[in-house]
């Protein structure tokens, strides 16, 4: 694992996807794929060519076999997959929406392989990436998931390596809402890069305004902060800097998950090429329009090539006000 670009780390999850619209009790096909947004992104920066190592743990079954061998097909190292023998990988059903509407998810998740994530899984090698990403999910599985969310984030900027956090709230995980914001706020300080979303970000800090948001996350050391606004765009603000990109017109809204999870792949991999956090959010804003007209969840993520073929166009197109 020579040259690591990139630590993710969390669950993935089978995820059975509708193949016809209305209610899950009612549908007789599906569609086999995975799910999980931590995954999302280490798929979507492995199409960009970057070298994505993934930590987690899958039960000792067809479906954990499939995690893996799905992840392996789009060059993700999974290397630091752990097989557990007792707990079996988490799973998920997803409806099929024709209005562009969020979709219904039922979740199969509790007691899987992934929630017994521990800090014992790390090894010395996985920090020795260049740089962390992190969301919120892994906080709300279990505490010894906690623990290691916390202790790779704390060691990677002790480091000196960046940091990224997307909150990705789960409020269904959590045993209250408070317990979630304490926490949740806990491991985001500990980031370089924090992106919520507008709704998450008024959530766990008080506030409505982007501006304020932003404020209350750099004034306890972040160094920016990255707010999705869905389809307006995107608003950032750093220590120096700050500006909103408009959002990336789309004729036909397809599936808005995973729509996060490409604007973080986008942020996240400009950022790492020394690009301005205002080319970091075109980006993001454009890979996340991609997302969100393909049905699955990390489908429309594109490749090197398909980005470089599109970008150019896409940045003269939004400027940053």
């Amino acid at each position: 694992m020579s040259n690591l670009d990139i630590l993710s780390f969390g669950e993935t999850m089978a995820m059975f996807v509708a193949e016809q619209p209305g209610d899950l009790a009612h549908v007789e096909q599906f569609g086999k794929r995975i799910a999980g947004a931590d995954s999302n992104v280490a798929i979507g920066l492995a199409r960009l060519g970057f070298n994505v190592a993934w930590l987690s743990r899958v039960g000792a079954d067809s479906l954990g076999r499939f995690v893996i061998d799905s992840l392996q097909r789009e060059g993700v190292d999974c290397c630091h997959v752990a097989i557990d023998p007792t707990q079996p990988t988490g799973f998920q059903l997803k409806s099929r929406e024709l209005d562009g509407s969020d979709p219904r998810v039922e979740y199969f998740r509790r007691g899987s392989a992934a929630s017994h994530l521990s800090v014992a899984n790390i090894t010395p090698e996985l920090l020795r990436a260049r740089h962390l990403h992190a969301t919120g999910i892994p906080a709300a599985l279990s505490e010894s998931a906690r623990e290691l969310s916390c202790h790779l984030m704390t060691t990677f900027r002790e480091a000196g390596r960046s940091v990224s956090f997307d909150p990705n709230l789960r409020p269904s995980l959590w045993s209250s809402q408070a317990a979630m914001v304490s926490e949740i706020n806990r491991l985001a300080v500990l980031a370089h890069w924090v992106m919520p979303g507008l709704s998450e970000g008024a959530l766990l800090t008080g506030y409505e305004d982007p501006g304020d948001i932003a404020a209350f996350y750099l004034d306890k050391g972040v160094e920016a902060v990255v707010i999705k606004l869905g389809a307006k765009g995107a608003y950032f603000r750093s220590q120096h800097d700050q500006g909103f990109v408009p959002g990336v017109p789309v004729s036909t809204v397809i599936d808005t998950v995973g729509a996060g999870d490409g604007f973080a792949v986008g942020v996240i991999s400009a950022l790492l090429e020394n690009q301005s956090f205002a080319q970091a959010v075109v980006r993001g804003n454009w890979i996340g329009s991609r997302a969100v007209q393909s049905r699955g969840d990390m489908e429309g993520l594109p490749s090197r090539e398909e980005l470089q073929a599109a970008l150019s166009d896409a940045q003269g197109r939004q400027q940053p006000a």
